[in-house]
């Protein structure tokens, strides 16, 4: 049978320990209640501005005179005279005389043909008064009938086209002397000349080559998608023009005259046509516009009213993250008039006033509470403590 011991022990010992464990309990300090922790998203935003806007459309090209002439001579002869000004890098005026040839052959054949018209016409007169004796001689015979012949009609007609026959030789004459003395057609730039004091020409050589200085042509191209945004294809535009002149940028204004109307068949490209007046300053003193320069133009577009412009990466599958009224999250779905580098141009969709979401958010739902940087208050050391110790029991 068991002793008393071994029914004693086992017991004393349970009521031990209980003891031990109550009393350690009600050492036991209360659990302290953790702060509650605002986990509101906190954005950035931008208001809504909506204002009228100006397209404009950027181009290239490089400066070309309008007018480009090749002069050629139109007689044989030898250079006479040179003008000073008829030099590569040269301004000439309308008329102005830039070489001669020597005229000693064409003097003479103009003599000549002078000589010719004055033997023609007295030839002339003279087939005249035989005409009108054959005729008073035929009055008088009564029963005869006079024909063309007898009446010199015949050598009439070929005195009177013997006479303009030298009447053209000397008109011919007289412009194959005009044509030793070359002239500047128009106001313009000598880009080159080939001949010097002495040279012999023959018809057909070419002496040099003037381009104008009255307008400047610029072809610009343009993709076909671009033109939308101008008015009237374009046609009447102003034009902003850039280049760099002395190491300097400068600028200059021209207009678009016309379209090329076709498409290029290697770059797909339209051309439009910009014109600049007076390029090189001769009559206003400007900054000159030199041929050959390579520009970037600024064509003046369509006007759009009401627009406003955001960052592109802003808009996802044709919507922007909206921060309404009563803060919280919502998708508006936006017209994009236009992209322009890394930004839009949203037509409809956003409203003055609206604040458009900047920050990224990590997981956005339509109708979830947001707050802005400013409104969210800045918690105490104390606080920041306690939060800190909270997000340490929660790992």
């Amino acid at each position: 049978m068991a002793t008393v011991k071994q029914f004693v022990l086992p017991i004393a010992v349970l009521v031990l320990g209980g003891g031990t464990f109550a009393v350690l309990a009600s050492m036991k300090k209360p659990p302290e209640e953790k702060p509650v922790v605002d986990n509101t998203p906190v954005v950035a935003v931008e208001i809504i501005d909506k204002q009228p806007m100006t397209f404009s459309v950027n181009s290239y090209g490089v400066v070309n005179a309008k007018y480009e002439t090749e002069l050629v001579s139109q007689v044989t002869g030898e250079i006479v005279y040179l003008s000073d000004a008829f030099v590569r890098g040269g301004f000439v005026k309308k008329g102005q005389v830039l070489a001669k040839i020597d005229p000693s052959d064409y003097e003479a054949a103009l003599i000549d043909a002078k000589a010719t018209v004055a033997s023609a016409k007295a030839t002339l007169v003279q087939e005249k008064a035989y005409g009108k004796v054959a005729a008073e001689e035929w009055k008088r015979i009564e029963n005869g009938t006079p024909t063309e012949l007898s009446l010199r009609k015949p050598q009439l007609a070929q005195e009177v086209a013997r006479l303009n026959s030298s009447e053209a030789g000397l008109k011919r004459a007289t412009r194959n002397l005009e044509r030793t003395v070359i002239k500047a057609p128009y106001d313009a730039l000598i880009e080159s000349r080939h001949i010097g004091l002495g040279s012999y020409v023959s018809s057909g050589t070419q002496l040099g080559k003037l381009l104008s200085t009255e307008k400047a042509e610029i072809r610009l191209p343009l993709p076909d998608k671009e033109i939308r945004y101008l008015d009237n294809k374009g046609l009447g535009a102003q034009v902003m023009i850039k280049g760099n002149f002395a190491g300097e940028s400068k600028a200059w204004r021209g207009k678009i005259v016309r379209s090329e109307g076709v498409i290029d068949n290697r770059s797909r490209m339209t051309y439009l046509v910009a014109e600049v007046l007076d390029p090189y300053g001769l009559e206003d003193d400007k900054q000159p516009l030199r041929y050959g320069s390579y520009i970037t133009a600024q064509i003046h577009g369509s006007q759009a009213q009401d627009v406003t412009t955001i960052a592109r990466h802003l808009v996802v599958n044709d919507k922007v993250a909206i921060m309404t009224p009563e803060n919280t999250l919502a998708f508006k779905s936006v017209d994009i008039l236009r992209q322009q580098g890394t930004q839009v141009v949203i037509g409809d969709g956003l409203d003055d006033g609206m604040r458009l979401i900047t920050s990224a958010l990590d997981y956005p739902i339509e109708g979830m509470k947001l707050a802005l940087a400013g409104d969210k208050p800045t918690p105490t050391q104390d606080e920041a403590v306690a939060e800190q110790l909270a997000m340490e029991d929660k790992e």
